[in-house]
């Protein structure tokens, strides 16, 4: 892996400009990184994708068997140190495995919910013991493990459950009393992070054993999709827990959950990425089979728009996932062996606002083009035989996951002000420097790709110039705004991804030229035509809710003119066609 920059902070790409060479794409893959997506592409393809009729009839046997295999193959290992039986590999090679068993489905739920969240908190937060205990079982499938978060009366505000933990009058097991909800993998599991509050104030995570006296499981839930993955409750009636298997600290349990979500936030993306390949490949190869009028699907320029946007949308979503997979291995490719647990929460935390797009741009991708690939079927689309179907269901659940996209919207911009409230960054300043350069129209000339990142420098300053909006009109109190908090978020969205993308394919370009990077030139285009649209869109809406008169007036004449002038980036409808033409004959994403 490249040397990326050490000194980035998390949320700086909305207030600064990052250097190409800081920022890692796909094509930074090294051979082991390559390796092990082979690996887990053919596991999925010979081991699962077969059995794929067995797993939506919730053969849970069959997904602890496969579960079993993959961890034969080590892809229940990549997060887990050597010394206890893991790969300890980077965060690159955690995203590739996310990105494989993306497209599986209810199995890839599963295992990603084992190998993230499940067994993360021990990883990073465990003891010396309870790692050697729990890992080398969970890293091998001998073990699977559960997430017990969310409650009856406890989802998004998940620091108000009610579960509770005493601990019993000889010191030597905590009591749990309450019930988990919605939990994934609850039938298969053998281990559960639970968090409960001790002596009903102090939120605390814990190691439970499905042997444990006083666990028990509800019934299986009926779910729309992901069927492949258990859902049950987990109750806990005088549930007796040793003391040696409470996790991190007492009263130090929210360190724990928020921070392992940032982490499955970015697995999230991971697996929507994987699932929005493989349902545009089935549309690309379905369009090209069915035939109306005469002519094949896939030959009517309605459907090459479609597959066009969709790839698009898999292009800006694979720039970002690996960009921020470089981020995450930056801030903890050196604490396996930490035992600082402050320290590891810290950096845990740093990249949320980035990992929290991941999961709402990357599920969002997934809907879109879930939608759009059942749409191009037609009828058939409707019908169990395609598995387009499948794909539709088991998508809605991912702004769900993780907690919801609204959720997540709201937390994007509250980083950047608590930050600027915090004196980490002078946001004052940077409002200011981002007005300037767009009443004084600042662009980059006689640069590769000029006109593409004079595009996100201006999605930027948009973005700037609303934050600041929002906090002279708002000033401490935007917390409470979630309309205004929402805009921003969504421009923030914007900025990411047309970033990542503009930057992974300017670095193609300085490493391979012009024309053999004209597919990545074309990807970054149909982007940024989106992405200058709804930044305009969004910037003008924020603009008219927080200010008026003269002012307004002004402003939003000013986000018209810098807007306008940018759409020579936008790809032309011949190349769109020519772009269509060459994901038909590959039948899968391209880039």
């Amino acid at each position: 892996m490249e040397k990326t920059n050490t000194r980035t902070r998390g949320a700086s790409f909305l207030f600064s400009k990052v250097e190409p060479d800081h920022v890692f794409t796909p094509e930074d893959f090294t051979d082991e990184h390559r390796m092990i997506g082979t690996t887990a592409k053919q596991f999925v393809e010979k081991e699962v994708t077969p059995h794929q009729g067995q797993i939506e009839k919730q053969d849970f046997k069959l997904i602890v068997t496969l579960m079993q295999k993959a961890g034969d193959l080590g892809l229940l290992a990549h997060s887990i140190p050597e010394q206890y039986g893991g790969l300890g590999l980077d965060k690159i090679s955690k995203g590739i495995v996310g990105e494989m068993v993306g497209q599986s489905g209810g199995y890839g739920v599963a295992h990603s919910n084992h190998t993230c969240i499940a067994t993360l908190p021990i990883t990073y937060f465990g003891t010396e013991e309870q790692k050697a205990k729990y890992l080398p079982k969970l890293a091998s499938g001998e073990y699977i493990g559960a997430y017990c978060l969310t409650e009856p009366n406890a989802g998004s505000d998940a620091l108000s459950a009610q579960t509770t933990a005493r601990l019993n009058e000889t010191g030597t097991h905590y009591v749990l009393n309450g019930t988990k909800l919605y939990i994934t993998n609850a039938f298969f599991s053998d281990t559960f992070i639970v968090y409960a509050k001790v002596d009903g104030t102090k939120f605390t995570a814990f190691i439970v054993e499905k042997d444990f006296p006083g666990l028990s499981l509800g019934p299986e839930e009926e779910k729309m999709g992901i069927k492949g993955s258990s859902t049950r409750s987990v109750i806990l009636e005088d549930c007796q827990v040793p003391a040696e298997n409470l996790l991190g600290e007492v009263g130090k349990g929210h360190v724990i959950a928020l921070n392992v979500l940032n982490l499955g936030r970015f697995n999230l993306g991971s697996a929507c990425m994987g699932a929005s390949k493989y349902s545009l490949s089935k549309a690309l190869q379905f369009t090209q089979e069915r035939k109306q009028f005469g002519r094949a699907i896939s030959d009517f320029p309605a459907t090459k728009q479609k597959v066009v946007k969709m790839a698009g949308r898999i292009y800006a979503t694979e720039s970002l996932q690996y960009r921020t997979a470089s981020l995450l291995e930056e801030a903890l490719g050196g604490l396996y062996e930490s035992s600082d647990w402050k320290e590891i929460g810290k950096q845990m935390s740093e990249f949320a606002t980035e990992c929290a797009i991941c999961k709402v741009y990357g599920s969002e991708t997934l809907d879109f083009t879930a939608d759009e690939t059942l749409q191009l079927h037609g009828g058939a689309g409707f019908i169990k035989d395609y598995g387009v179907e499948q794909i539709y269901r088991d998508s809605r659940i991912n702004r769900i996951f993780e907690g919801t996209n609204e959720i997540n919207r709201l937390l994007i911009p509250t980083h950047l002000f608590r930050k600027a409230m915090k004196g980490e960054v002078d946001l004052l300043s940077k409002v200011q420097q981002a007005i300037a350069e767009l009443q004084e129209s600042v662009k980059l000339d006689n640069e590769p790709l000029a006109e593409e990142r004079n595009a996100v420098d201006t999605i930027r300053n948009l973005f700037l110039l609303c934050a600041g909006l929002a906090f002279e009109a708002h000033g401490e109190g935007l917390v409470h705004e979630q309309e205004t908090l929402m805009g921003l978020a969504d421009l923030a969205i914007t900025l990411y991804t047309a970033e990542s993308s503009v930057i992974r394919t300017l670095r193609s370009v300085k490493r391979y030229g012009e024309e053999k990077s004209a597919l990545k030139i074309n990807l970054a285009r149909v982007v940024l035509e989106d992405s200058l649209w709804d930044a305009e869109r969004l910037s003008r809406t924020l603009t008219m809710a927080l200010t008026d008169g003269e002012k307004q007036k002004q402003l939003t004449g000013l986000i018209f003119r810098e807007c306008s002038q940018l759409r020579s980036v936008s790809l032309s409808v011949d190349k769109k066609r020519e772009l269509a033409d060459l994901l038909f004959k590959e039948n899968k994403f391209i880039c």
